[in-house]
Order: structure tokens, then C-alpha cells, then sequence
């Protein structure tokens, strides 16, 4: 299949392959395609091969080429392509913590023309979800401006923000020149770039990540730094360490929103398994309130909502104004920047905990989490 390989890999296919027709053979009641390549001469058959080889090693390499290269994190650095490229074009353009801010339109740019040809939305909206504390417990990228907010707000245009890397980003980058890791050609050999980054720090397991590539996916929850930096120490200092004992050092994941883990005796199980779900809970106080009124006031949300935070109030009040729990008299966002603070005002005299179990059962202030360790 020398022409197709040709064809897939090169700009031009003039002079190689002059056009491409398909053929469709019927024979005793079945149907065969087939795909014919004829050089430039428009005499010469070049190869003749069926439809279904054709499609299969197609698909094939779109999907490795997603698995590898889109989707899915690499162990070693946690980082998906477009998040190493723009890391470390921050680092080449010299972008550092201690370091003025720089416009995203510039980082945005210039990754683009060296390393990841693939429009700037994938990028800059990588270079945001980097610098998003209610997302990630070691945020890699330190912004300036509105980068969005756990609301669900957007960030601001690209021309108007600005960033440089975090001290944690720096941690991934450190020791670059030292020639620990490998560097490859960019996408038209102009650059080299690193196949992955050094990563002094275990970012997969502190930050998790998620991911839809083709037959598979991944979903791993982030968790304590402190916690994971020691159970990293302990497993290179005891390699055969079982899960009991790792567990002593990270008993489950920690969530950047907080909350509350339900089935935490659940842990060992999905860590061992590598699949799971984890009940998330919000979690509240109760205070007193106006007027005899007592208040639920909710601190910490599930991470499944981090993000969208908006929704959770919107849900809240929809159930007082449908009336579906009547003991409600009002929903306050009083969220500010030192934490959440979501009031669920309850009138007077209703029993609240029955109000809080109906309220987990009917809205999201208890979710899933689906955990893939892939």
C-alpha cells in the first residue's frame, strides 16, 4: 500500500497519484469495493486494495493518533500535548513565576506556530483550565484577569488576560536542560520539543484529569499534594508496597470544591479495581437565621459541579419556587472570594434534616463521581 502511505503523509500528491476512483464489484449476491490509485501518467495502475483494508488502517491510526496524542494524559508528566506544548513554550519564552505576566495572546500564539498547529481556541482554553483552582489542587499556570470563575463564567478574550507560570508549572519544567527526557521534531522540523516533561512533581495523581479518546477513556480524581508526595517517597522506597499501606498515606481523593466522600469504605475497592463511583455530598452548617428561621449554608460542593456552581443555586430555587419542598423561604448565593456560601433559608419550625435528605436526594448537592484510572 505504498501509494496510500504517500498520500496519507505528504501535502501534494502531484506526480505520485493522479486520481483515485473506487470499483464496485457485484458476485454472487455480495458487494466488494475496492480502491484504485493510477500514476500520473493516467496509465500505470499503481495498486488496487479493498475498501474495508483501506478504512480499517484509517481508522486505526486516527485512533491511536487521538489515544496518544489528544485525549489521554501521559503517566509520567500528566499532561495531554496541548498542555506540555504550551507549558513549555511559557518556559522557552521565559514566562516563570518570578517572572512579569505576558498577554495569553502571545503564549497562545507562538504555541501554535511551533508546536501545536490546531487553533487557538484548544489552546487557550488549556491555558485556562490550568489556572483554575476550583479545578485543580496545584493550579500549573498563574493567570491574570478573568480567566472564569467556579460560577461557569467564561474567560475573558485572550487578548485581554494575561499568565506566566505557577510554581507547581515550574516543578514539571525543572531540569529541562539536564537531558533527562527526549526531545522531538515539531510538527514541520523547524523546533524540538520534549516527548514529555521532567516532572519533579507527581501531577497526574495531585491534579487528575479526564479524558474521551476512541474504545476508551479516562476520569482520575485529584488528589492532596502533601498526601501523594509521601506515599510517592514510600512506594520508591518499598516498591512492593500493597494498597493497605499506600492507603495509609492517601485514604482517598481531595477534592478541590471540598465536600464530603459517603462511601469512603468503598475506596479500597476502586483503587484496587481502578473503576469506581465515589458519592460526593455538599457540605453544610446550620445556623440561625431571621426572624425564627433556621439556615442550611453550604460550604463545600461536589466537584462534579466545580465549574458550574450557578447551576446548583438555580436548582435550589426552582425547587422552593415549584414548591417541592415547601419548608424552603429563600436561596441566597453569598459566595465571595473567601469560599462558597450558598444559604438555603428553611421557615420556621420545619424539621431540617429531613429537608437535607430530600434536598440531596432532589438536587446536586450529592452527585457521582465516576473514576477511571486509565
Amino acid at each position: 500500500m505504498k501509494w496510500y502511505e504517500d498520500l496519507y503523509v505528504g501535502d501534494s500528491i502531484e506526480g505520485k497519484v493522479n486520481r483515485i476512483k473506487w470499483k464496485i464489484n457485484h458476485h454472487a449476491g455480495t458487494v466488494s469495493i475496492y480502491v484504485i490509485a493510477f500514476a500520473s501518467n493516467r496509465q500505470n495502475l499503481l495498486d488496487i486494495i479493498p475498501a474495508w483494508e483501506l478504512m480499517q488502517k484509517s481508522y486505526i491510526d486516527y485512533a491511536m493518533s487521538v489515544i496518544i496524542a489528544r485525549a489521554l494524559p501521559d503517566v509520567r508528566d500528566g499532561l495531554k500535548p496541548v498542555q506540555r506544548r504550551t507549558l513549555y513554550d511559557m518556559y522557552e519564552l521565559g514566562i516563570r513565576y518570578d517572572k512579569p505576566y505576558r498577554k495569553c495572546a502571545r503564549i497562545v500564539g507562538d504555541t501554535m506556530g511551533k508546536y501545536h498547529p490546531h487553533g487557538d481556541s484548544s489552546i487557550y482554553d488549556a491555558l485556562v483550565h490550568m489556572t483554575e483552582d476550583y479545578s485543580l489542587n496545584a493550579p500549573l499556570v498563574d493567570g491574570h484577569g478573568n480567566f472564569g470563575s467556579i460560577d461557569g463564567d467564561g474567560a475573558a478574550a485572550m487578548r485581554y488576560t494575561e499568565a506566566r507560570l505557577s510554581k507547581p508549572g515550574m516543578m514539571l519544567l525543572d531540569n529541562l536542560d539536564k537531558g533527562l527526557v527526549d526531545f522531538l521534531p515539531n510538527f514541520d522540523d523547524s523546533e524540538k520539543e520534549p516527548a514529555v516533561l521532567p516532572a519533579t512533581l507527581p501531577n497526574l495523581l495531585i491534579n487528575g484529569t479526564t479524558g474521551i479518546a476512541v474504545g476508551m477513556a479516562t476520569n482520575i480524581p485529584p488528589h492532596n499534594p502533601t498526601e501523594v508526595i509521601d506515599a510517592v517517597i514510600a512506594y520508591m522506597d518499598r516498591p512492593g508496597i500493597s494498597i493497605d499501606k499506600l492507603m495509609d498515606y492517601i485514604p482517598a481523593p481531595d477534592f478541590p470544591t471540598g465536600g464530603i466522600i459517603i462511601n469512603a469504605s468503598d475506596m479500597r475497592d476502586i483503587y484496587e479495581k481502578g473503576e469506581g463511583k465515589i458519592r460526593l455530598r455538599a457540605r453544610t452548617e446550620i445556623e440561625k437565621g431571621d426572624a425564627g428561621r433556621t439556615n442550611i449554608v453550604i460550604t463545600e460542593i461536589p466537584y462534579t459541579i466545580s465549574g458550574n456552581k450557578l447551576k446548583l443555586v438555580e436548582s435550589l430555587a426552582a425547587l422552593a419556587k415549584d414548591k417541592v419542598f415547601d419548608e424552603i423561604y429563600d436561596v441566597r448565593d453569598e459566595s465571595s472570594k473567601e469560599g462558597i456560601r450558598i444559604v438555603v433559608e428553611v421557615k420556621k419550625g420545619r424539621d431540617i434534616d429531613n429537608l437535607l435528605n430530600g434536598l440531596y436526594k432532589k438536587s446536586q448537592m450529592e452527585d457521582t463521581y465516576g473514576v477511571n484510572l486509565l
